[in-house]
């Protein structure tokens, strides 16, 4: 029945496109996780009133992520290119594409780690410093804590981001479902492997959600 409605669709090239969408996604939405949750306790601790209070780190952290964060993906590629060949040796391929997934998305989601460490009530915080837990305690027995329902909720809505962003690489030959939409689909005037390639990216879009909904609903204790 799949063969009579998609025609044109070569199947193991299909699958393997969807094994590179959900490897860029993947590896990407981990170490976005990793980075952003990073800066974004960087921005908080360095904001005023807090334990690391710096208006000079806080200021240049805040413009590099602004910078990052208002770039257009497709723009982004582009000018990390000389970078990722450096780093890599080529602009092909999915790996190629992590470099400027990653560095898209992670400022974007430090700014959701911000937003979601500000809404702790700031008496929790008050009370671990009057007991004299150290910054490093504060950090994994409170902040971290307190705002993981918002964390997980942030994550969430990047690693759906960057499933978009990986259809965007893949115009420029990064791989994935994009590529093969663009190079076997449109290019090729074959409707129905841009319309497969689209409904796997819908799929994949949805069980992220599902999945990020659950944890969420799970861990939060209110």
């Amino acid at each position: 029945m799949l063969t009579s409605l998609f025609p044109n669709v070569d199947w193991e090239k299909m699958w393997s496109a969807t094994y590179e969408t959900l490897y860029m996604t993947t590896i990407s939405t981990v170490i976005t996780f990793i980075l952003g949750l990073a800066i974004g306790i960087i921005l908080f601790l360095t904001s005023p009133n807090q334990l690391w209070a710096n208006k000079i780190v806080n200021f240049l952290t805040g413009s590099i992520v602004n910078i990052f964060r208002s770039i257009p993906f497709i723009v982004l590629i582009i000018l990390l290119i000389p970078f990722t060949k450096f780093l890599l040796g080529t602009i092909r391929g999915a790996d190629a594409a992590l470099p400027a997934l990653i560095i898209g998305a992670a400022p974007f989601y430090a700014r959701m780690v911000l937003i979601a460490l500000r809404e702790i009530d700031k008496g929790v915080i008050e009370a671990a410093r009057s007991m004299g837990a150290k910054t490093s305690t504060i950090i994994w027995k409170v902040l971290i804590p307190e705002s993981l329902p918002a964390l997980i909720s942030g994550i969430t809505v990047t690693a759906v981001a960057l499933v978009g962003y990986t259809a965007m690489a893949g115009i420029i030959g990064a791989g994935g479902l994009g590529n093969l939409a663009f190079l076997d689909g449109f290019q090729r005037n074959r409707q129905d492997v841009t319309l497969m390639a689209t409904i796997l990216i819908l799929v994949v879009v949805f069980i992220i959600q599902w999945i990020g909904d659950m944890i969420t609903s799970k861990t939060d204790k209110r």
